[in-house]
């Protein structure tokens, strides 16, 4: 139950109230608000703003940047065929990340103040509020936070010819994850396919959140035992 002592006001902005539930926290924000009703996060219009992100944006943004890195290993030499091999280890590395982060990062167990508010605004806010659909990919600013740090790694740990292509291949990875992650929340199952992903995604916020982290796949959830014993029906 949320903690006595305090309740968090929904009118308000939400990200700063947060902290103050305590080891209430983790079961109030699993428990979803099913509404395509948008919360304000922070009471600064510019900040609210930073955190709001049409679907369209990130294949706008990153598409040319992912495509000039796999450009860039062809310019420096590596061959066509070496490219593609690249560009699929990226992907397939990408896949990894993805449900790593999600499972240990994402879902991490906070009861502190500032523990809370870090986990309510990268990613609590998405299972309180799932049907948000201007907070359902991740900014532009926020991704490149993230993504400049894994370039150096890379470029540390590979050569200039196959690291533009390896991180390009993750870029891919990265823009198929969030269209997958919008589709998968706001799009209409179109085949047997599609419907039961959908569904695996759905059951883990409605029924398993501790379960079925994988969000383009269930590969990395079969690998690690994390795949659901039984799923259930949440509908479409």
């Amino acid at each position: 139950m949320v903690a006595k002592d305090f309740t968090v006001d929904l009118n308000k902005p939400l990200v700063f109230q947060v902290g103050h539930l305590g080891k209430a926290y983790d079961e109030w924000v699993h428990q979803p608000i099913v509404s395509k009703e948008v919360p304000r996060f922070f009471t600064n219009d510019f900040a609210e703003l930073l955190t709001l992100t049409k679907w369209w944006v990130i294949p706008l943004v990153w598409l040319p940047v992912a495509t000039s890195l796999v450009s860039l290993s062809f310019h420096r030499g590596l061959s066509q065929k070496l490219v593609l091999l690249n560009v699929i280890c990226g992907i397939f590395l990408w896949s990894l990340f993805e449900y790593i982060f999600h499972r240990f990062v994402f879902h991490m167990k906070t009861t502190s103040y500032w523990g809370n508010t870090f986990h309510y605004f990268i990613h609590g806010f998405h299972h309180k509020h799932p049907m948000d659909s201007l907070r359902l990919v991740f900014p532009p600013v926020l991704t490149a936070v993230i993504a400049i740090p894994i370039w150096s790694l890379v470029k540390l740990l590979s050569t200039p010819t196959i690291a533009p292509a390896l991180f390009g291949g993750g870029l891919l990875g990265y823009v198929l994850y969030d269209l997958t992650h919008y589709y998968l929340h706001h799009g209409r199952a179109y085949n047997q396919s599609t419907q039961k992903l959908k569904k695996y995604h759905l059951d883990h916020h409605f029924k398993v959140q501790n379960m079925g982290f994988g969000v383009t796949s269930t590969f990395w959830d079969r690998t690690f035992g994390t795949f659901p014993a039984k799923q259930v029906t949440t509908g479409n």
